[in-house]
């Protein structure tokens, strides 16, 4: 059924340097399941996909993830699924994704990763799932070990919880600065291919001798860092992971008059992750795993007191996340819908 592997880099997958980088490819991150461990009639259990690229990923695929991407972006043929633990409302959409890939005729592999455990839980369901007739590749994860793609790289970083779990930071590296084209050409480069050989770092020739891409170019500029806590009381591994990052997902089971049960259940309060945001100066925090006990706005009304800027996005909803000088991160609601006729 599935190559297993304890730990390592994508297939295949290829890395970049900041001058080599794109720095105009999508980033968004669809919020398929915003709800905690109880699905309600709006919202299902935990499940988000990164659309960065090319590149398909989920984090966490909790019960009906298939059928929620079949109702907005339809079923996606994901590159690698990250799980964060293995409590049952983080996977339990598993077995009827695979299957419904097998059934679609898929042929290119599909990778998993998570915590150790991941072969343990696939050998506990090979009687549901079956066999596939596609690659599954298992990758059992290392905390704060890297998975390499062309743009950019996932690293998995420690939380605290009730059972070995991992938060999750998509990182790009830095990207050249801006070329001042006016300025190249006043020390009299010639448009073309001159300009593209300075952006890459090289020096070619001007009016009064040899101009550096040092004279026309800017400052590095920083890429963008995407955080997904999974479920976790704060602990300072999130808050390391989340330092600097234009978005910050992060559970929010409990509200304030619950902070002992979050404790002893290894979950946050609204306030805290708001806390745990601000301490980490991220510029954008959205709350997710939200108790169906609780009604969204008392969740949103303390994590604001810390954090003001704080969303909780609804399922459906999806954050694009632009580049630092365009404008960071921007809520589309519903943004993952097709269009009303």
């Amino acid at each position: 059924m599935a190559d297993r592997r304890r730990r390592g880099s994508p297939s295949g997958a290829t890395t970049r340097s900041g001058s080599d980088y794109a720095c105009g490819v999508d980033l968004d991150v669809v919020f398929l399941g915003t709800a905690a461990a109880q699905p309600t009639a709006r919202r299902s259990t935990a499940s988000l996909l990164i659309r960065h690229g090319a590149q398909r990923l989920l984090i966490d695929c909790g019960e009906g993830t298939q059928r929620q991407m079949q109702r907005s972006t339809g079923l996606v043929a994901l590159d690698t699924i990250f799980l964060t633990h293995y409590h049952a409302d983080h996977y339990l959409g598993l077995p009827g994704l695979l299957k419904t890939y097998n059934l679609c005729a898929r042929g290119a592999p599909l990778q998993i990763a998570g915590p150790p455990g991941l072969v343990g839980l696939f050998d506990s369901m090979r009687r549901i799932l079956g066999r596939t007739d596609y690659p599954i590749e298992l990758i059992e994860l290392e905390a704060d070990e890297p998975m390499a793609y062309a743009d950019f790289a996932i690293r998995s970083f420690p939380v605290k919880h009730s059972a070995t779990a991992y938060g999750y930071a998509l990182v790009e590296p830095d990207r050249p600065g801006r070329l001042d084209a006016e300025k190249a050409i006043a020390l009299g480069v010639s448009s073309g291919p001159a300009m593209g050989a300075l952006q890459r770092g090289e020096t070619v020739a001007g009016r009064d001798g040899p101009v550096r891409s040092d004279q026309v170019i800017g400052p590095a500029r920083a890429g963008r860092k995407l955080v997904v806590s999974g479920d976790t009381a704060p602990c300072s591994a999130t808050a390391a992971a989340a330092a600097g990052a234009q978005l910050l997902i992060h559970e929010a089971t409990f509200v304030d008059s619950e902070r002992d049960r979050a404790e002893q259940t290894g979950h946050s309060t609204a306030r805290q992750a708001a806390l745990l945001a601000a301490d980490a100066g991220v510029e954008q925090l959205a709350l997710v795993h939200i108790s169906s006990r609780h009604h969204v706005a008392a969740v949103l009304e303390q994590a604001r007191e810390e954090f003001a800027g704080a969303i909780a996005p609804r399922d459906f909803d999806l954050i694009e996340l632009l580049q630092p000088e365009r404008g960071g991160a921007r809520l589309v609601a519903a943004g993952a819908l097709p269009p009303k006729r």
